[in-house]
Protein backbone atom coordinates (compact mmCIF):
# COMPACT_ATOMS: atom_id res chain seq x y z
CA UNK A 1 0.00 0.00 0.00
CA UNK A 2 1.31 3.46 -0.91
CA UNK A 3 2.07 5.82 1.93
CA UNK A 4 -0.59 8.48 2.40
CA UNK A 5 0.37 12.16 2.45
CA UNK A 6 -1.98 14.94 3.57
CA UNK A 7 -1.23 18.36 2.04
CA UNK A 8 -2.82 21.33 3.81
CA UNK A 9 -2.11 24.43 1.72
CA UNK A 10 -4.52 27.25 0.91
CA UNK A 11 -2.85 28.43 -2.31
CA UNK A 12 -4.53 26.23 -4.89
CA UNK A 13 -1.63 26.41 -7.36
CA UNK A 14 0.87 25.22 -4.74
CA UNK A 15 -1.57 22.62 -3.42
CA UNK A 16 -2.04 21.19 -6.92
CA UNK A 17 1.70 21.29 -7.64
CA UNK A 18 2.55 19.42 -4.45
CA UNK A 19 -0.20 16.86 -5.06
CA UNK A 20 1.01 16.21 -8.62
CA UNK A 21 4.67 15.78 -7.65
CA UNK A 22 3.94 13.59 -4.63
CA UNK A 23 1.62 11.37 -6.67
CA UNK A 24 4.28 11.10 -9.38
CA UNK A 25 6.64 9.90 -6.65
CA UNK A 26 4.20 7.10 -5.80
CA UNK A 27 2.37 8.52 -2.80
CA UNK A 28 -1.37 8.58 -2.19
CA UNK A 29 -2.28 12.23 -1.64
CA UNK A 30 -5.25 13.91 0.01
CA UNK A 31 -5.54 17.68 0.29
CA UNK A 32 -7.24 20.48 2.17
CA UNK A 33 -7.38 24.22 1.47
CA UNK A 34 -8.07 25.44 5.01
CA UNK A 35 -6.89 24.64 8.50
CA UNK A 36 -10.13 23.33 9.98
CA UNK A 37 -10.63 20.79 7.18
CA UNK A 38 -6.95 19.92 7.37
CA UNK A 39 -7.17 19.08 11.08
CA UNK A 40 -10.29 16.98 10.48
CA UNK A 41 -8.55 14.99 7.74
CA UNK A 42 -5.38 14.56 9.81
CA UNK A 43 -7.40 12.88 12.56
CA UNK A 44 -9.83 10.95 10.34
CA UNK A 45 -7.48 9.72 7.60
CA UNK A 46 -4.39 8.96 9.74
CA UNK A 47 -1.91 9.95 7.01
CA UNK A 48 1.70 8.79 7.14
CA UNK A 49 2.91 12.39 6.86
CA UNK A 50 1.42 15.88 6.92
CA UNK A 51 2.70 18.70 4.68
CA UNK A 52 1.37 21.74 6.51
CA UNK A 53 1.35 25.40 5.51
CA UNK A 54 1.88 27.87 8.35
CA UNK A 55 -0.59 30.57 7.26
CA UNK A 56 -4.05 29.09 6.66
CA UNK A 57 -7.64 30.34 6.82
CA UNK A 58 -9.78 28.98 9.67
CA UNK A 59 -6.88 27.64 11.76
CA UNK A 60 -3.19 28.26 11.20
CA UNK A 61 -0.52 25.61 10.93
CA UNK A 62 0.88 26.23 14.41
CA UNK A 63 -2.52 25.63 16.01
CA UNK A 64 -3.01 22.45 13.96
CA UNK A 65 0.42 21.20 15.00
CA UNK A 66 -0.24 22.01 18.64
CA UNK A 67 -3.67 20.34 18.57
CA UNK A 68 -2.32 17.13 17.02
CA UNK A 69 0.50 16.81 19.52
CA UNK A 70 -1.72 17.58 22.50
CA UNK A 71 -4.13 14.85 21.40
CA UNK A 72 -1.23 12.38 20.95
CA UNK A 73 -1.35 12.28 17.14
CA UNK A 74 2.33 11.72 16.32
CA UNK A 75 2.06 12.12 12.53
CA UNK A 76 5.35 13.40 11.08
CA UNK A 77 4.86 17.05 10.07
CA UNK A 78 6.72 19.01 7.38
CA UNK A 79 5.82 22.66 7.87
CA UNK A 80 5.82 25.18 5.00
CA UNK A 81 5.89 28.95 5.28
CA UNK A 82 6.35 32.05 3.18
CA UNK A 83 8.05 33.69 6.14
CA UNK A 84 11.82 33.38 6.46
CA UNK A 85 11.42 34.05 10.16
CA UNK A 86 13.55 32.37 12.83
CA UNK A 87 10.85 32.85 15.50
CA UNK A 88 8.25 31.04 13.41
CA UNK A 89 10.72 28.25 12.68
CA UNK A 90 11.61 27.64 16.32
CA UNK A 91 7.99 27.96 17.46
CA UNK A 92 6.86 25.43 14.86
CA UNK A 93 9.48 22.96 16.04
CA UNK A 94 8.63 23.59 19.67
CA UNK A 95 5.01 22.71 18.91
CA UNK A 96 6.03 19.40 17.36
CA UNK A 97 6.84 19.89 13.67
CA UNK A 98 9.51 17.49 12.44
CA UNK A 99 10.92 19.63 9.65
CA UNK A 100 10.55 23.07 8.12
CA UNK A 101 10.80 24.54 4.60
CA UNK A 102 10.57 28.15 3.47
CA UNK A 103 8.81 29.22 0.28
CA UNK A 104 9.69 29.43 -2.54
CA UNK A 105 10.85 25.83 -2.75
CA UNK A 106 11.45 23.21 -5.40
CA UNK A 107 8.74 20.52 -5.56
CA UNK A 108 11.56 17.99 -5.98
CA UNK A 109 13.06 19.18 -2.71
CA UNK A 110 9.71 18.73 -0.96
CA UNK A 111 9.44 15.17 -2.29
CA UNK A 112 13.02 14.43 -1.22
CA UNK A 113 12.36 15.86 2.24
CA UNK A 114 9.14 13.85 2.57
CA UNK A 115 10.96 10.64 1.63
CA UNK A 116 13.74 11.39 4.12
CA UNK A 117 11.29 12.02 6.97
CA UNK A 118 9.36 8.84 6.18
CA UNK A 119 12.55 6.78 6.04
CA UNK A 120 13.54 8.01 9.47
CA UNK A 121 10.10 7.54 10.97
CA UNK A 122 9.23 4.05 9.72
CA UNK A 123 7.59 2.08 12.47
CA UNK A 124 6.83 -1.60 12.76
CA UNK A 125 3.34 -2.63 11.64
CA UNK A 126 3.26 -5.44 14.19
CA UNK A 127 0.62 -5.03 16.87
CA UNK A 128 2.76 -6.92 19.36
CA UNK A 129 4.19 -4.90 22.20
CA UNK A 130 7.93 -5.02 22.86
CA UNK A 131 8.89 -8.17 24.73
CA UNK A 132 11.96 -9.76 26.25
CA UNK A 133 13.01 -11.24 22.89
CA UNK A 134 13.14 -7.86 21.18
CA UNK A 135 16.44 -6.00 21.03
CA UNK A 136 16.41 -2.96 23.28
CA UNK A 137 18.68 -0.26 24.66
CA UNK A 138 18.59 0.48 28.38
CA UNK A 139 20.02 3.11 30.65
CA UNK A 140 18.67 3.68 34.16
CA UNK A 141 14.87 3.69 34.05
CA UNK A 142 14.90 4.35 30.30
CA UNK A 143 14.36 1.48 27.86
CA UNK A 144 14.26 1.98 24.08
CA UNK A 145 13.17 -0.55 21.42
CA UNK A 146 14.46 0.86 18.10
CA UNK A 147 12.83 -1.79 15.88
CA UNK A 148 9.44 -1.46 17.54
CA UNK A 149 9.54 2.33 17.68
CA UNK A 150 8.81 2.19 21.40
CA UNK A 151 10.38 3.83 24.41
CA UNK A 152 9.56 3.45 28.09
CA UNK A 153 10.54 5.43 31.15
CA UNK A 154 9.87 3.87 34.54
CA UNK A 155 7.71 1.28 32.69
CA UNK A 156 5.55 4.07 31.21
CA UNK A 157 5.29 4.30 27.43
CA UNK A 158 6.62 7.59 26.06
CA UNK A 159 4.71 9.48 23.37
CA UNK A 160 7.44 10.77 21.04
CA UNK A 161 7.42 12.44 17.65
CA UNK A 162 9.56 10.70 15.00
CA UNK A 163 12.35 13.26 15.44
CA UNK A 164 12.27 12.97 19.23
CA UNK A 165 12.47 9.18 19.00
CA UNK A 166 15.35 9.25 16.53
CA UNK A 167 17.24 11.71 18.71
CA UNK A 168 16.65 9.61 21.82
CA UNK A 169 17.91 6.44 20.09
CA UNK A 170 21.04 8.26 18.92
CA UNK A 171 21.73 9.63 22.40
CA UNK A 172 21.26 6.22 24.03
CA UNK A 173 23.47 4.48 21.44
CA UNK A 174 26.14 7.07 22.20
CA UNK A 175 25.63 7.15 25.98
CA UNK A 176 28.35 8.85 28.00
CA UNK A 177 29.73 10.52 24.86
CA UNK A 178 29.65 14.30 24.55
CA UNK A 179 27.84 15.14 21.29
CA UNK A 180 28.00 18.61 19.80
CA UNK A 181 24.89 20.28 18.42
CA UNK A 182 26.49 20.12 14.97
CA UNK A 183 27.01 16.36 15.31
CA UNK A 184 23.37 15.90 16.28
CA UNK A 185 22.17 18.07 13.40
CA UNK A 186 24.19 16.02 10.94
CA UNK A 187 23.12 12.66 12.39
CA UNK A 188 19.42 13.35 12.90
CA UNK A 189 18.47 15.92 10.29
CA UNK A 190 20.73 14.57 7.52
CA UNK A 191 21.22 17.89 5.76
CA UNK A 192 22.76 21.27 6.40
CA UNK A 193 21.04 23.48 8.98
CA UNK A 194 23.82 26.09 9.18
CA UNK A 195 23.23 28.29 12.20
CA UNK A 196 20.11 26.38 13.25
CA UNK A 197 21.45 24.53 16.28
CA UNK A 198 18.42 25.86 18.18
CA UNK A 199 16.55 22.99 16.50
CA UNK A 200 18.61 20.56 18.59
CA UNK A 201 17.96 22.55 21.78
CA UNK A 202 14.20 22.45 21.17
CA UNK A 203 14.14 18.67 20.77
CA UNK A 204 16.43 18.11 23.76
CA UNK A 205 14.02 20.22 25.79
CA UNK A 206 11.10 18.05 24.64
CA UNK A 207 12.90 14.86 25.64
CA UNK A 208 13.81 16.25 29.04
CA UNK A 209 10.17 17.07 29.71
CA UNK A 210 9.35 13.40 29.19
CA UNK A 211 12.18 11.68 31.10
CA UNK A 212 13.42 14.15 33.71
CA UNK A 213 11.71 14.80 37.02
CA UNK A 214 13.34 18.23 37.19
CA UNK A 215 14.23 19.67 33.78
CA UNK A 216 16.38 22.34 35.42
CA UNK A 217 18.52 19.67 37.08
CA UNK A 218 18.51 16.85 34.52
CA UNK A 219 19.79 13.44 35.55
CA UNK A 220 19.84 11.81 32.12
CA UNK A 221 20.47 14.41 29.41
CA UNK A 222 23.26 16.68 30.61
CA UNK A 223 24.31 19.96 29.01
CA UNK A 224 28.08 20.15 28.63
CA UNK A 225 28.69 23.88 28.52
CA UNK A 226 30.38 25.05 25.36
CA UNK A 227 30.37 21.55 23.85
CA UNK A 228 26.91 20.00 23.56
CA UNK A 229 24.96 17.24 25.26
CA UNK A 230 25.61 13.88 26.90
CA UNK A 231 23.18 11.15 27.97
CA UNK A 232 24.13 9.10 30.99
CA UNK A 233 22.37 7.11 33.65
CA UNK A 234 21.58 8.28 37.18
CA UNK A 235 24.53 8.20 39.56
Amino acid sequence: MNEKILVVEDEESINTLLQFNLEQAGFEVITALDGIKGLELAKAETPDLLVLDLMLPGMDGLDICKNLRQTQHMIPILMLTAKDDEFDKVLGLELGADDYMTKPFSPREVVARVKAILRRSQITTSSDRADSNTEFLEIGDLKVFPENYEAFFQERALELTPKEFELLVYLVKNKSRVLSREQLLSAIWNYDFVGDTRIVDVHISHLREKIEQNTRKPIYIKTIRGLGYKLEGPQ
